[in-house]
């Protein structure tokens, strides 16, 4: 292997801003991405890194700015640089690592700089005073986009409702525990006991949100600081967005990380990754408790760095809700008795909306560092279970040029599932969720499986059917799909 294309981490960063209440004078999220920047060069050694740097990549917020590596790369220094942007989804920051890992190898690029940030926090401050946070424009187009845009829903779930994560994720839930043949009760205890575990790995993170750990009792129970969401999930269950915080990467190819005289301690080397996605569309899986892209993806990186699961020392799965730790640990074949993070996860580490796994990654790094040799997995997620990534690392230099496949036409040759539109008639659940409102149970939703095999969506608002729901497995039960789209049994 050439040490000219050769890839290497070799800078990482990871910062947030607490605010007790919002000021005009916050740190906005392109401020926080070119603080992590700065950090990222210092924590590395070697500040020619920023101005150096001939590609400069964010990750997509929820920001209004249109091309803000533009102003990233004036404000560290390197104005020419090319500029990146990825369109929305967790997936996005592994995906750019892999695509920039490529072209350093290919010889398009030597230093990479890639950062994202978000400030939901400010944001949910600004509004609580009758405040808007103010962000500036940043016009333009960028040089780059990495990865596709394309939708994921389709008319029909939003013609019944179904259309935020926090009612997608507890139904694929509810469909995983009844083809697990779990009791309700069993469950939710089980559930929340693997939320606990990365509340106490959140306790030893220094970067994380939420530090003071929670037990499994106090996340599965419903209380005024632990308000339904979405049954079965609580709040404690779900990703926390309401955070401002910031990260950064810096790759490099070993010729340039030793040209500047970076320490071979800050080195740490990815080794290789994959990318897929499940259909677009939730309605087309073939069931609601599995990802096939996963199942491919996962293992076919640890595949490419030469590596089964028993290599692995360090992972962080993508834990958005509990079921996205569950189902990309069944299809990776991780064992739920390991510790599945390294951060805390989405809501105890605190869950950057897209940019979570830059953090993810930054962390990982950290721990390798610590610990020369041992060997990290991450998993990047995006939309409803849909985009996935994945990542092995490790400071120890691989025996191979760093490999990567898209797997997709892989994923394309499986069964999928014909959506019934307007179905009227018999059919049994697959999956459901009962969502809580100001003063009790507001909807429930639910995918039903019809006849001949197709799948339907349909909707309740009838209170005892709402109740009963988060009382007795519904998954299996017999319904009836009337012409408004409602269910009843």
């Amino acid at each position: 292997m050439s040490e000219a294309t050769t890839p290497v981490l070799v800078g990482i960063a990871q910062l947030s801003q607490r605010l007790s209440e919002y000021t005009p004078d916050a740190k906005e999220p392109v401020d926080l991405m070119v603080d992590a920047l700065k950090a990222a060069a210092e924590d590395a050694g070697a500040a020619d890194l920023l101005t150096r740097a001939t590609s400069v990549r964010v990750i997509r917020g929820v920001w209004p700015y249109e091309n803000p590596a533009s102003v990233v790369a004036e404000a560290v220094g390197t104005p020419n640089a090319e500029t990146a942007l990825t369109p929305y989804g967790g997936n996005f920051v592994q995906t750019t690592v892999n695509q920039s890992c490529l072209d350093i190898q290919a010889g398009k690029h030597e230093i990479i700089l890639i950062t994202g940030a978000e400030c939901g926090n400010s944001k949910a401050k600004a509004r609580k005073a009758g405040m808007r946070a103010e962000w500036r424009d940043i016009p333009g187009t960028p040089d780059l986009l990495i990865g596709e845009d394309k939708p994921m829903f389709h008319p029909f779930e939003q013609k019944v409702g179904i259309m935020a994560p926090i009612q997608w994720y507890p139904i694929f839930e509810t469909a995983l525990r009844a083809h697990n043949g779990e009791a309700i009760e069993a469950h939710q205890k089980r559930i929340s006991e693997l939320w606990a575990g990365f509340s106490r790995v959140a306790e030893g993170n220094p970067h994380a949100w939420l530090r003071n750990p929670v037990t499994a009792e106090e996340i599965r129970t419903i209380s005024p600081s632990n308000r339904g969401i979405s049954f079965p999930y609580p709040k404690l269950m779900n990703s926390n967005n309401s955070v401002d915080m910031g990260a950064a990467l810096i790759l490099t190819s070993v010729a340039a990380a030793k040209r500047l005289g970076i320490p071979e301690d800050k080195w740490v080397y990815p080794h290789a990754g994959t990318d897929a996605h499940d259909t677009y569309v939730v309605s087309n899986r073939d069931n609601l408790y599995s990802s096939p892209a996963i199942r491919i993806a996962g293992p076919r990186c640890l595949e490419l760095a030469d590596m089964n699961v028993g290599d692995i020392d360090h992972v962080d799965v993508y834990s958005c809700f509990p079921v996205a730790v569950q189902v990309g640990a069944n299809e990776i074949g991780l064992s739920q008795d390991r510790p599945l993070t390294v951060t805390g996860g989405l809501t105890f580490n605190g869950g950057p909306l897209n940019n979570y796994v830059m953090h993810s990654i930054a962390r990982m790094a950290e721990i390798l560092r610590s610990e020369p040799g041992k060997r990290g997995l991450i998993t990047a997620n995006g939309g409803m279970l849909t985009k996935h990534a994945f990542g092995v690392y490790s400071t120890e230099p691989p025996a191979q040029p760093f490999k990567h496949q898209d797997v997709q036409s892989e994923v394309d040759a499986l069964p999928t599932r014909e959506l019934a539109e307007d179905y009227v008639g018999s059919g049994s659940i697959e999956g459901y969720v009962v969502m809580y409102g100001a003063k009790g149970f507001d909807s429930a939703y639910a995918g039903v499986r019809t006849p001949d095999g197709r799948r339907t969506w349909a909707k309740t608002a009838e209170a005892d059917l709402m109740e009963d729901m988060t009382k007795a497995e519904y998954v299996g039960r017999e319904v009836k799909v009337a012409a408004d789209n409602t269910f009843s049994v």
